[in-house]
């Protein structure tokens, strides 16, 4: 496959961006981790890490939403989802159901706990939490693991009603080595079972520190999983599965995506024929400012999305978002084609790690293959 150019003009023509979360307003530090989940009902529920002290990772924080019931245009204020209870709380993922309506949400609690609940209200109101960290250890036979870690990013629920999440756990608090799997419930939500070890450090994959991936359903029903690592090729790797838990191909990298490691996003756009949507920073290039060396050097810039007709083997058409700094995303395509996009924009005092706003971005297939 050719290797994509690197996509380097800011994207113009009918795009909307709109900032959802501002650091240092509303009493937080930090807005992180964004996440996006369109409901049965057609509402956007934007939510994200708000960390009170400051922009690292175990400090104490809240699971903020927004919601949206007119494709994105306008937004309630934020709200508390989870809140921390002066601990960690992270890794959020939120999950539609479309067979019930309903809404699947996960999350995790100091890296070590995984809770479980359910809305029916549109996400209004959950369940009260349900502890589902026994399936994370299932793993300890084969990986004495201290930190665990759902998505983040969206689930997804397969056509056959099975809802799945790409997990990540790891050996030491410094996240490294890792090793990336998924968890899944058959039936919707009531229990939940691991998959096995897709991939780890040192498995012969050539797949270092792989953690945060995420997944989309292909056309024919397989599942795509594509996989942040710390690799020399310096690009995503990506594995396909005929049901999203078992038989899982070699991993392969994909030269048309750089990998500046940075969590990427991707969704499906509506309709039979629906081409794949993908964002993440598209740069490789290292300023050497604050912040960078805990990624390789690399710094997380030039945010661009990309459309793939042809369920991930070519990605024919890219537009950037956000030329300067940029890191995590995530996406959420309506039923009219729109693309939804929330991702982390700018930073404070030039440091990568602390970020400026969580922005949204409205487009549609015309603007990204324009």
């Amino acid at each position: 496959m050719p290797e994509a150019p690197t996509a380097t003009a800011p994207a113009t023509g009918p795009l909307h961006q709109q900032v959802l979360f501002q650091a240092r307003e509303g009493g937080y530090h930090t807005y992180r981790i964004p996440g996006l989940a369109l409901t049965a009902k057609g509402t956007l529920l934007a939510h994200c890490e708000a960390r009170r002290d400051s922009p690292w990772d175990y400090g104490q924080m809240d699971i903020l939403v927004r919601r949206s019931t007119d494709g994105g245009a306008t937004w309630t204020p934020p709200a508390v989802l989870i809140p921390g209870e002066d601990k960690n709380v992270a890794n959020t993922v939120l999950i539609p159901d479309r067979d019930t309506g309903g809404l699947h949400l996960l999350y995790c609690r100091d890296y070590k706990r995984c809770f479980y609940a359910h809305s029916t209200d549109d996400g209004l109101t959950f369940s009260p939490p349900v502890e589902i960290t026994d399936v994370f250890e299932q793993y300890r036979h084969e990986y004495d693991w201290v930190l665990i870690a759902t998505g983040p990013c969206h689930g997804l629920q397969l056509r056959g009603g099975r809802l799945l999440v790409p997990v990540w756990l790891s050996t030491s608090v410094d996240q490294r080595p890792t090793l990336v799997s998924v968890i899944y419930s058959d039936d919707r939500g009531a229990h939940w079972r691991r998959g096995p070890v897709i991939v780890k450090d040192g498995d012969g994959q050539g797949v270092n520190n792989p953690m945060e991936a995420v997944a989309v359903e292909l056309r024919d029903g397989r599942v795509l999983l594509n996989v942040r690592n710390a690799a020399p090729a310096q690009r995503r790797a990506v594995a396909v599965s005929p049901d999203g838990v078992t038989g899982w191909t070699p991993f392969r990298f994909d030269p048309q995506l750089r990998e500046p490691f940075c969590l990427g996003s991707i969704c499906r756009l509506p309709g039979p024929d629906g081409g794949l949507v993908w964002a993440n920073p598209d740069n490789l290039t290292r300023s050497g400012q604050p912040g960078t060396e805990k990624v390789g050097g690399s710094d997380r810039k030039n945010l661009t999305v990309r459309l793939s007709e042809d369920d991930g083997q070519t990605w024919a058409h890219s537009r950037v978002l956000e030329p300067g700094w940029s890191g995590y995303s995530d996406l959420a395509a309506l039923p009219g084609g729109t693309v939804c996009c929330l991702y982390e924009s700018g930073c404070v005092n030039n440091l990568m790690w602390d970020i400026a706003t969580l922005t949204l971005a409205r487009f549609d297939r015309t603007w990204l293959a324009g």
